[in-house]
């Protein structure tokens, strides 16, 4: 398929945004439940553990319905289901999508992963956010992807951030690799609260038992 296909995506996950009323860089899981709510998907969530599964599409005798995989942390969960839902738009008619890393180099699926990354944050949004931070070509940094997840609180992932900057240009390629992000956030942030409350509670359940 053509980059015309995946501007396309682009362009319909735009429209989506507008109908929807997404709103901003930090759409959450009750935003697309609404969403698909809208479209008349169903959710089931599988409880089973697969190796690579992230979830599937289905259309068949009893409607639409997009399979989770129930262990999955927010922000992926969040993802795929952004991504399934292009295929309900784009791709009805086919008994079955999946989405795993057995297929994620295929056309279709790339189209869903530009898709449900234009839903969540759209390019023009993030290129606009790293222009006001003064950031130009191949002058991203990871503490910048930091900063700016940190202050739009955006729900797309670092793996799509990064992905975002080299597409753009704003980071040369392979820059960005091998980041310990959740470490480099508290290096510049601090620790988060759960892991000090969680940190006291546990202490405090120590006194306890002493």
């Amino acid at each position: 398929m053509s980059h015309f296909y995946y501007d396309e995506m682009r362009a319909l996950a735009r429209q989506v945004r507008q109908e929807q009323g997404l709103v901003g860089p930090r759409v959450l899981r009750s935003d697309l439940r609404r969403v698909y709510r809208a479209y008349g998907i169903k959710i089931d969530l599988w409880p089973h553990k697969f190796k690579a599964l992230r979830g599937a599409y289905f259309d068949d005798e009893l409607g639409p319905t997009v399979m989770l995989a129930r262990h999955l942390p927010p922000e992926p969960l969040i993802f795929t289901m952004a991504h399934e839902l292009k295929h309900h738009l784009v791709d009805r008619g086919q008994p079955i999508s999946y989405c795993d890393a057995s297929n994620q180099r295929e056309p279709v699926e790339i189209g869903a992963e530009i898709f449900a990354a234009e839903l969540i944050f759209p390019e023009q949004e993030f290129f606009a956010h790293l222009r006001q931070m003064g950031i130009g070509p191949r002058q991203c940094s990871p503490e910048v992807l930091v900063r700016l997840k940190h202050e739009t609180q955006t729900t797309l992932s670092y793996a799509g951030l990064v992905k975002r900057a080299e597409f753009l240009g704003l980071a040369a390629p392979g820059s960005l690799a091998r980041v310990q992000w959740k470490k480099l956030e508290e290096q510049l942030y601090g620790e988060p609260f759960y892991k000090q409350l969680l940190r006291d509670r546990q202490a405090a359940k120590a006194n306890r038992l002493t």
